[in-house]
């Protein structure tokens, strides 16, 4: 069945209980700017109504639970905040939005089936802890992910974060552990996705400061 933008933007409002301004546009992912209170989806032409569903969910969760506020800065790169929020926001819709579960759900598992993330032929294990957490909050149900016992103690610490200073402190963590394996290990430093949920590509640190990202890329801002 094609996708109806028009339902799927007063869906948005609904859910987000304001006027958001929605906007379908030919981009790379969806996105929502927390400043201007401005959504925009993607016009994919391969997704389904649940992706979009999954899509709304995320963006309008950053529209509902992710602050205005820019103090962290500096403290931590933008990227690995993305990862954290994106859990926790999500987590926090499908508890207020109990029925969104099969939406998160059946939306992430299309885009694992339709290697959206880009993982044929990678040793996912061998991906550093940022790119495997941000996989794990999403598609972890439908790929094999496994993690070190203190890996796993930061990932229930993103996966405990109630508020967005939780999630903050918890991106400060999975950064450090993130810098001193590259150190120890000579490793390239993580750039963890963009958004939905996050699609890529550098942005300038206004364009940052505007903008909450879904998803690997997918999302992000949805840039989920």
């Amino acid at each position: 069945m094609p996708v109806n933008y028009e339902v799927k933007s007063q869906l948005a409002k609904l859910l987000a209980t304001e006027d958001l301004v929605v906007e379908n546009q030919e981009v790379a992912t969806a996105q929502f700017n927390v400043e201007t209170r401005v959504l925009t989806l993607p016009m994919w032409k391969r997704a389904s109504n649940e992706v979009y569903d999954m899509l709304v969910g995320h963006e309008v969760g950053h529209a509902l639970f992710t602050p205005d506020e820019w103090d962290w800065q500096g403290t931590v790169p933008q990227q690995f905040v993305n990862v954290t929020e994106d859990a926790r926001i999500e987590k926090l819709m499908k508890r207020k939005y109990p029925g969104l579960h099969k939406s998160f759900n059946a939306g992430y598992k299309e885009l694992a089936e339709q290697d959206f993330f880009c993982l044929d032929g990678e040793d996912v294990d061998n991906m550093n802890l940022a790119d495997r957490a941000n996989l794990y909050f999403k598609i972890g149900k439908y790929l094999d992910i496994t993690f070190s016992e203190e890996e796993s103690v930061i990932i229930k610490q993103i996966g405990d974060a109630e508020t967005f200073e939780d999630a903050v402190d918890a991106a400060k963590v999975m950064y450090a552990y993130c810098k001193g394996k590259q150190e120890t290990q000579k490793q390239p430093m993580v750039q963890p996705p963009q958004n939905t949920g996050n699609a890529g590509g550098e942005e300038t640190q206004e364009q940052q400061q505007q903008q909450q990202t879904p998803p690997t890329e997918a999302s992000g801002d949805a840039d989920d």
